[in-house]
């Protein structure tokens, strides 16, 4: 038997790189099989080394907002590249960069440039620890902030798709400073602020919750969380490095009315290459080195490819924000579309969506927290998920990671996945229990 490009560049794969990938959840450990290489992409289209073509509902994870190999953001990357791939310098572009930030982000002031959305919630986790005098932080079950030790306790994506339970190499000091509440409960909430009175130095959450599928905020729950903050001295952070820029102009602070102390951004400020950034008030991000003493540093930050890129990307969506009306209607279409297909196959389910964000999950109950996320059918997401697969419809290869509508994507395109949801449904249903 011939094997396929892409088997054989997994089995080459796995000889030099641990598991045989760069980030664990490529792996497809969770729903099995072979990941396809891929070799290019345009649109709202990829190809794999064997020359298939999929729909594309990751988009690398957010940030290919606007469909791949963007012409505009492609033009100016060829442009700038003649001039210098790295400075380690200050240059024009990041001060472009800031200013075209906190212009779309309604109340922040000051942003700082880094290399990842991990490094992003690293240098925030830092910060207000340095500016609070307090080492406690609140995360919530299920969303994930980075592989940074703080954040690897109760972790969503790649920890939770790999069923990780503990994570060896965080120390028991680091975890013992990460306070864990469910998503949505401001109940348990309380019961930490009670618990540890006076020691907490921030509350990080995904506000809109992408890292154990798409779970939207209940009503309340965000400004509770924000009124808790300013009650207590604590700082308020919001992870939008998913968020940001992608479910209206000014992210989840624009669209839930918040006024969070500090945000975290990556994804789509990259334009598709690497890149992080922390923005918030004066008074505390001031207390960054080298205008305070809490250090940060990073050769490579505001680098000018990853500028030029962000910048692009950002100035065509803050000048053509009908865009984000546009990508809600398609994202609303595909929910729509997914919802009567599974209905009429009598299979339970849920389809969570906000802005361009939406996930599937095969259960009966609405989804709110992670503990609702798990209680899902994952042999059915398996299952559809290679259906779907086979059909030219690429998804995350994971129950808990959202999907991301770009604006490349036509109503043919949604056409053609609904009729492969379709189809797939009608393939798998007789060999599950319904």
């Amino acid at each position: 038997m011939n094997l396929t490009r892409s088997q054989q560049l997994i089995e080459r794969a796995q000889q030099v790189i641990p598991g045989g990938v760069n980030s664990p959840v490529r792996a497809f450990k969770h729903v099995g099989g072979i990941p396809p290489f891929l070799a290019s992409a345009k649109g709202a289209y990829l190809y794999d080394v064997d020359g298939n073509r999929y729909i594309d509902y990751v988009n690398s994870w957010g940030p290919m907002i606007l469909g791949h190999a963007y012409e505009p953001v492609v033009q100016a990357l060829q442009e700038q590249v003649q001039h210098a791939t790295s400075f380690g310098a200050p240059t024009e572009l990041e001060v472009l960069m800031a200013e075209q930030i906190i212009r779309m982000v309604p109340r922040i002031d000051q942003v700082r440039m880094v290399n990842s959305g991990t490094e992003a919630c690293m240098t925030a986790i830092r910060l207000a620890r340095g500016y609070t005098g307090k080492n406690k932080i609140i995360k919530f079950e299920g969303c994930y902030h980075g592989h940074a030790d703080s954040f690897l306790v109760s972790a969503g994506s790649g920890v939770a798709t790999l069923d990780i339970q503990q994570v060896p190499g965080v120390p028991v000091a680091v975890a013992q400073d990460t306070l864990v509440a469910p998503y949505n409960n401001l109940q348990a909430v309380d019961a930490l602020l009670e618990a540890y009175p006076g020691q907490i130095a921030a509350i990080i959450v995904e506000p809109v919750a992408g890292n154990m599928g798409c779970v939207p905020p209940l009503p309340g729950f965000l400004e509770g969380l924000q009124q808790r903050c300013k009650e207590q001295r604590i700082l308020f952070i919001l992870d939008e490095v998913m968020t940001g820029f992608r479910i209206a102009p000014g992210g989840a602070q624009e669209k839930f009315k918040l006024d969070a102390d500090l945000i975290t951004f990556g994804k789509i400020i990259g334009g598709g290459l690497p890149v992080g950034a922390v923005g918030g008030k004066k008074e505390i991000m001031s207390h960054l080195a080298p205008a305070g003493e809490v250090y940060q540093a990073g050769t490579l930050s505001g680098n000018p490819l990853a500028m030029i890129a962000g910048y692009t990307l950002l100035r065509e969506l803050d000048l053509n924000r009908h865009i984000y009306e546009s990508l809600e209607q398609k994202t609303q279409k595909l929910a729509e579309g997914l919802n009567t297909v599974f209905g009429k196959a009598g299979v339970v389910h849920q389809v969570p969506h906000v802005g361009s964000m939406l996930s599937v999950f095969f259960t009966e109950y609405p989804v709110h927290d992670f503990a609702a996320a798990k209680a899902a059918s994952n042999e059915l997401f398996r299952q559809f998920f290679h259906a779907m697969l086979n059909r030219g419809i690429y998804l995350p290869p994971s129950p808990f990671e959202s999907w991301f509508v770009c604006h490349a994507l036509s109503e043919d395109d949604i056409a053609a996945t609904l009729q492969a949801a379709e189809d797939s449904i009608r393939e798998i249903v007789p060999t599950i229990k319904l």
